[in-house]
């Protein structure tokens, strides 16, 4: 009796199952869900799938993967969802931009079901349903960029669709995890615009970037004789200061050689018949500027007394004598000296 019964409900559920609508198993989308298992009270649910079952026609529970028991007759298998990533080809349509270019425009879906409960009864076609939304959105998002931005702003233009799948798709128990755009087309005459724009941006950076080579090759330039001059004026100055330098040690030797000289001159002179030897560098300087004279110049002026060699000297004698007595003997040896060269003067001066 039992065995018969059971035949009877095997029959029974195989024509139940023929003519049940199946929403995720269609012959170009086998990918959604396995094909609906028979009732054969033991189960074993693959994983990563959920069967929603139903009892006497009413939702009664969701058998998870792994071993489950089923009453023949009452309980009945009436979707099959899978939980794996699907992909959804989004077919290609057409939108218009904020700038009102037309653009071909298709893309990838993928989603996941998260409540095999919602997808099952929340919705009539969850596949064409999130194509659909897809499609919307899509042109929605284009309406709100120009054509340069939808080229620059995929990222972002992909994220808004997503966000605004989900916030539809919350009742149907599907995520949308991302969308991608395959391809853009746009009018030819659009592409011919946008490639002769590109063109002409090409030339002016190749133009921009050869006048800052023109003006950087002058700075250098510049920058070069600049630098140029600084270094010779620092030469020059370098120069200069060396020269100065050599002076200046010039002329401290000469003083430190008269300073030697006088002191010397000095210690002859304090010693015996000093007062000899300078009479003799007088008198010898007097002869050596008479012998100069007519050389230089046309011109000759003579003193009046110029054979009284003794009495010049006599009197140039004096007057050291004179000074002696009051002056170290330095002091009397620069007054030899300066009455020296004023002899000479007259000896050149006096006509």
């Amino acid at each position: 009796m039992l065995r018969t019964l059971c035949r009877a409900g095997g029959l029974l559920l195989q024509q139940t199952q023929r003519t049940a609508p199946r929403l995720w198993v269609t012959p170009a989308h086998q990918r959604w869900a396995s094909s609906l298992p028979m009732n054969t009270v033991i189960l074993f649910v693959p994983q990563q799938e959920a069967w929603v079952v139903e009892r006497m026609g009413r939702f009664h529970r969701i058998l998870e993967p792994g071993l489950n028991f089923l009453i023949p007759l009452l309980d009945r298998i009436r979707y099959v969802q899978s939980l794996k990533e699907i992909v959804i080809d989004v077919p290609e349509q057409s939108a218009v931009s904020l700038d009102n270019v037309t653009l071909q425009i298709d893309g990838v879906l993928y989603l996941r079901i998260l409540d095999p409960f919602k997808a099952s009864y929340g919705v009539e076609d969850p596949e064409y349903a999130v194509t659909q939304l897809a499609q919307t959105t899509m042109r929605s998002e284009l309406g709100k960029l120009t054509l340069d931005k939808v080229f620059r702003e995929r990222e972002s233009l992909n994220s808004n669709i997503v966000h605004s799948i989900n916030q539809a798709s919350d009742e149907w128990g599907i995520r949308c995890l991302r969308y991608e755009i395959k391809d853009i087309h746009v009018p030819p005459r659009v592409k011919e615009s946008m490639q002769m724009q590109v063109e002409a941006e090409r030339r002016k950076r190749a133009t921009v970037l050869e006048s800052e080579g023109t003006r950087e090759a002058a700075i250098n330039v510049a920058e070069g004789r600049k630098q140029a001059q600084i270094l010779a004026s620092e030469g020059e100055k370098a120069e200069q200061i060396n020269k100065a330098a050599g002076e200046a040690q010039a002329i401290l030797a000469k003083a430190e050689a008269k300073a030697k000289a006088i002191h010397l001159l000095s210690d002859v002179l304090a010693e015996q018949n000093g007062n000899a030897a300078a009479s003799l560098s007088v008198a010898e300087q007097y002869v050596s500027a008479f012998s100069n004279l007519a050389k230089e110049s046309n011109t000759i002026l003579l003193p009046s007394n110029t054979g009284d060699i003794s009495g010049m000297v006599t009197q140039a004698m004096t007057i050291y004598s004179t000074l002696a007595k009051t002056s170290p003997a330095v002091e009397t040896l620069e007054v030899v000296e300066e009455k020296s060269e004023e002899l000479q003067n007259q000896s050149t001066s006096t006509p």
